[in-house]
């Protein structure tokens, strides 16, 4: 595609451009302007609708609660033809400070104890290229099912990857789920804390983007963070001293894992079918 289309439509000058590497979604861009860079992406408007809207608000719902870490800023979102776009704040590149970790941690905790009034958002929205469904709940069970587990497990049924003996066991599995998670308030989340969804800012703190914001339970977000090689030790341990995790935590991780696994399961399959085949079995029971 040409980009000039979507330049022409941008409230800035912009000078030159580069195409980065690495996005699965989106075709994204560093832009120069006279005097600071910005980050682009782009993708299609039919495919994903409303995508980047949905992103720019739940970046700002970041930036609100977690004022010592570094939240891009959206500068402008709009469609041109059949793409739309994403114009963002630059984040350098830096190195650690001393007490990086600490602070991703404590700042994690910190917007965690800020309790909401509902589980689920404003409005539905993504997770990579699936769109997640954010109805409001007043039980964090009765949501955790009905609007992240058997989504998925009825998709995974209806394209043939689970038999219907794994769909029957994926809904005994919803049908416990309110013995698993201890009673906490609402917490607004990140909803897709990966490794690969921070960075380390010129500051010398961490940046987060590429958000799949909710309020849900806290444990999810720690759940993710365990995934795929998981956070430095120091980054728990700062947390646990702001917001103290309730009992048996570890034991739920894989619980708490297994929505962003049926996830990769949906847009991936391979082996991520077979750990959530074998989590639900082991909790269906």
């Amino acid at each position: 595609m040409s980009l000039q289309p979507i330049l022409d439509h941008l409230e800035i000058k912009i000078n030159r451009y580069e195409p980065l590497h690495g996005g699965d979604i989106n075709d994204a861009y560093c832009l120069y302007g006279d005097h600071e860079k910005y980050f682009l992406k782009v993708n299609s408007a039919n495919r994903y609708p409303g995508m980047f809207e949905k992103e720019s608000r739940g970046l700002t719902a970041l930036a609100n609660h977690l004022p010592a870490l570094v939240i891009p800023r959206a500068i402008q979102n709009g469609a041109v033809g059949q793409h739309q776009y994403l114009l963002l704040q630059w984040i350098e590149k830096g190195t650690p400070g001393k007490d990086f970790w600490e602070s991703f941690g404590r700042s994690l905790a910190l917007m965690h104890l800020q309790g909401q009034a509902y589980f689920g958002w404003e409005e539905d929205n993504y997770i990579g290229s699936l769109q997640q469904n954010n109805s409001r709940h007043s039980e964090w069970h009765n949501f955790f099912s009905e609007c992240r587990i058997l989504p998925l497990a009825k998709i995974l049924f209806d394209t043939g990857v689970f038999s219907k003996r794994d769909l029957t066991e994926a809904e005994s599995f919803c049908k416990h789920s309110n013995r698993w998670f201890p009673t906490e308030p609402p917490a607004l989340l990140h909803g897709d804390l990966w490794s690969g969804n921070y960075m380390v800012s010129s500051t010398g703190y961490a940046g987060v983007y590429d958000p799949a914001v909710y309020f849900g339970h806290r444990e999810m977000d720690i759940g993710m963070t365990k995934l795929f090689g998981g956070f430095d030790q120091r980054f728990y341990g700062a947390y646990q001293e702001i917001y103290s995790m309730e009992q048996n935590w570890i034991q739920r991780l894989s619980i708490t894992q297994l929505y962003p696994l049926l996830v990769h399961a949906v847009l991936f399959g391979g082996h991520y079918v077979s750990s959530t085949k074998e989590i639900i079995k082991q909790f269906s029971g």
